[in-house]
């Protein structure tokens, strides 16, 4: 028999945005079903590097960005774990001197954030960084910045939303989604249908089709970050490191591990990505150019994911433009995981308010045009 749900609000996707929402919603009194295809937390949002930085983002994402580090504060009373969170300092080096006058003016362009941005070079910085290569001539250093295990912090945000008393189906595919009337129906096989009145599209990278199934297809590329992980090591790294320009990121974990990423790994069919030897090999000789400590460590686990990226790397959230009642947060470009839980609460806000207290003017679905 078919199971028959009606609610106020379904939310198709179970990551951290769509688990977030859920939570936020459910404190506002608003019954809410969340489908996860996989389980909650596990696609984009899970296997991430775990980096909690404000630091080199586009100043239209600060807003969000400094309410998210307000919340990432709070895991503790949302989520009853800190899942690992640490405000550790996230240094994000130069590599040339041209690097290091580019992030001298993100500081300049940032200012009035409150990321306090400190430029740290020269002697200075060899003295207080002394375990990273030469291959670094500076960094920007914003000290309360840090870094979180994805594997936690993730499927607890559902976990909480459904103590809360949110309806949580993991394993639970949406195959049909339509609207009838003033509600959508959502539709899993023979087993499920879901009707609300407002639907959120939190589905990462397989957004798209929810979006296109309401007549406004967007652009949207599918790409697959290239991490890996060491045995553990003396612990020489406090803070979590990025590069001006990318190529390399890094974090040591405090039971010794050292997180990597760089590069790409490849798609085995749009729903499955593997790593790619080369890639993992390339990414640890670069890694062990900035942290010498790890040019003899045995690399433990590396792994990929699946990531959806717009063609400007900035995400689509706000309302439909075809469709009342239905709002997308998507394609946040392999940077959601710091922003998520503020992009949650800027939904739930929409949901009740009609608005977000945050501004969300440069992520409207209706900066792409139509596609075909």
């Amino acid at each position: 028999m078919t199971e028959h749900i009606h609610c106020d609000v379904a939310i198709v996707g179970g990551g951290i945005v769509g688990g977030s929402a859920a939570l936020f919603l459910r404190e506002m009194g608003f019954s809410v079903t969340l489908l996860e295809r996989d389980w909650c937390g596990a696609k984009a949002s899970g296997v991430n590097f775990g980096g909690v930085r404000r630091q080199g983002r586009p100043l239209e994402q600060l807003p969000l960005s400094q309410r998210a580090h307000a919340i990432w504060g709070r895991l503790p009373e949302l989520l009853g774990t800190d899942a690992e969170y640490i405000r550790s300092g996230h240094l994000k080096l130069a590599r040339s001197e041209a690097d290091l006058d580019s992030l001298i003016a993100y500081k300049e362009r940032s200012a009035g954030f409150g990321l306090d941005l400190e430029i740290i070079a020269g002697d200075a910085f060899r003295r207080r960084f002394p375990a990273l290569g030469d291959r670094a001539v500076g960094g920007s250093l914003c000290p309360e910045d840090g870094h979180a295990n994805p594997r936690l912090v993730s499927p607890a945000f559902a976990r909480a939303a459904a103590a809360r008393g949110a309806i949580v189906r993991e394993q639970t595919p949406v195959d049909r989604v339509s609207r009838d009337g003033d509600r959508f129906v959502l539709v899993s096989g023979d087993a499920l249908e879901v009707r609300a009145r407002v639907l959120l599209n939190t589905a990462g990278a397989w957004s798209h089709r929810i979006a296109t199934a309401f007549d406004e297809p967007v652009p949207l590329e599918s790409l697959h970050p290239n991490m890996a992980v060491t045995e553990p090591l003396p612990r020489f790294l406090d803070v979590n490191i990025g590069v001006e320009g990318g190529g390399v990121y890094g974090r040591q974990v405090p039971r010794g591990n050292m997180v990597v990423g760089g590069g790409r790994g490849f798609a085995l069919d749009p729903d499955r990505a593997r790593p790619q030897r080369d890639a993992v090999l390339t990414l640890m000789r670069d890694a062990a150019e900035l942290f010498p400590q790890i040019a003899k460590a045995h690399v433990i686990r590396c792994w990929t994911g699946v990531e959806g990226y717009t063609p400007d790397r900035n995400p689509i959230i706000g309302p439909s433009r075809t469709t009342p009642n239905l709002f997308h947060a998507f394609g946040f470009s392999g940077a959601g995981f710091q922003i998520g839980p503020a992009v949650g609460e800027a939904l739930a806000e929409l949901v009740r308010d009609g608005r977000s207290t945050a501004p969300l003017d440069a992520f409207r679905i209706d900066r792409f045009p139509p596609t075909p």
